[in-house]
C-alpha cells in the first residue's frame, strides 16, 4: 500500500510585496510557496464550501490505503447518485470493472461523482466510514476549519461541508508529495482503452490553467451554486512549489488570475 506522508511548512513568514500583486476578485484566495512565503492572502481563513476541491481530500485517502491495481466494480448506485445530483461524471456504467488507477482520474480530470461514489463506498467500506476517514485525516493534518460531508463536494441539505483557501493549500502541498497524485493531476487528458471488464473511455481535465501556463503541477477545479467557480493550483516557480486557491470566482478568470498569481509569486520569489 502506499503511504502518502509530508511534513510542510506553510505560512511562515509575511506575504511578500502583498500591495503588489495582481487584482484578485474571488471571494477567498491564498497563495504560497514550498518555503513558507505568503505571496497572496484574502480571507483565507473564512469557512465556506469548496465544491469538487473535496475530491482532493478523496484521493488523498484513497492513495493511503488502496493498491493502484485493486479492481472496483461499478454498482448502479454509483452511477444514479452521481446523474441524481446533476454532479460531474466519468460516465461510468453498471458492471464496469476499473482499477483505483483509472477510477483516480476519473475522479480529478473529469470530476466524476460517480468515480468519487465509487471509490469511497470500497474503502470506507461504505460511504459514511470513509467520510469520517476524510475527516480524521483532515484533522491529523491540522485542518481545523474543514469539514467534509460526502467524498464529492455535492452540496447536502444540512451540516453542509466547508474548508478554507488557506487548509485547501496544506491539503495540496501534502498530496503533492504522492508522485502518483502529481501525474494524474498534471495529465491534460487520459484514455481506458476498452476491455472484457470496461468500456473505453477518454477523460479530459477541467483545469485550462494546465494548458496556459509552463510548469503547472494542476491541481483541481471546482463548481456548485453555493461555492461558485474554485481552483486549487499548484506550479514550479522559481525553483520552488507555489500552491494558489481561489474560492468563488468567475468560470474563465480563475485561470487568468491563477497565471498572474503564478507569475507574481515567482517574481518574488527571484527577485524580478
Amino acid at each position: 500500500m502506499s503511504s502518502v506522508v509530508l511534513a510542510v511548512v506553510v505560512g511562515v513568514s509575511s506575504p511578500a510585496a502583498a500591495a503588489e500583486a495582481p487584482t484578485v476578485k474571488a471571494t477567498s484566495a491564498y497563495v504560497v510557496d514550498s518555503a513558507g512565503t505568503i505571496h497572496l492572502g484574502k480571507r483565507e481563513t473564512r469557512r465556506v464550501p469548496v465544491a469538487s476541491l473535496v475530491k482532493v481530500m478523496t484521493a488523498y485517502v484513497v492513495l493511503r490505503e488502496a493498491h493502484l491495481s485493486d479492481t472496483i466494480t461499478i454498482t448502479a448506485t454509483d452511477v444514479k447518485y452521481a446523474a441524481r445530483g446533476g454532479a460531474a461524471t466519468a460516465g461510468l456504467k453498471k458492471g464496469e470493472r476499473l482499477t483505483v488507477r483509472d477510477l483516480l482520474y476519473g475522479l480529478m480530470l473529469p470530476s466524476g461523482a460517480d468515480a468519487a461514489n465509487a471509490l469511497a463506498r470500497h474503502y470506507g467500506p461504505g460511504k459514511t466510514a470513509f467520510v469520517a476517514k476524510m475527516n480524521s485525516t483532515a484533522r491529523a493534518l491540522g485542518l481545523t476549519d474543514t469539514r467534509y460531508t460526502n467524498a464529492d463536494g455535492m452540496p447536502t441539505p444540512a451540516n453542509g461541508g466547508y474548508s478554507t483557501a488557506v487548509d485547501q493549500a496544506r491539503l495540496a502541498q501534502q498530496a503533492l508529495a504522492s508522485s502518483t497524485f502529481r501525474t494524474v493531476v498534471g495529465k491534460e487528458t487520459y484514455k481506458v482503452a476498452k476491455t472484457s471488464l470496461h468500456r473505453a473511455h477518454t477523460w479530459r481535465n477541467s483545469n485550462k490553467l494546465l494548458a496556459r501556463a509552463d510548469g503547472v503541477l494542476g491541481v483541481k477545479t471546482g463548481y456548485t451554486n453555493a461555492a461558485g467557480y474554485c481552483l486549487l493550483f499548484a506550479g514550479e516557480r522559481g525553483g520552488r512549489q507555489v500552491v494558489g486557491v481561489l474560492l468563488n470566482d468567475a468560470n474563465e478568470r480563475r485561470f487568468s488570475t491563477a497565471e498572474r498569481l503564478l507569475d507574481h509569486a515567482e517574481e518574488q520569489i527571484t527577485g524580478g
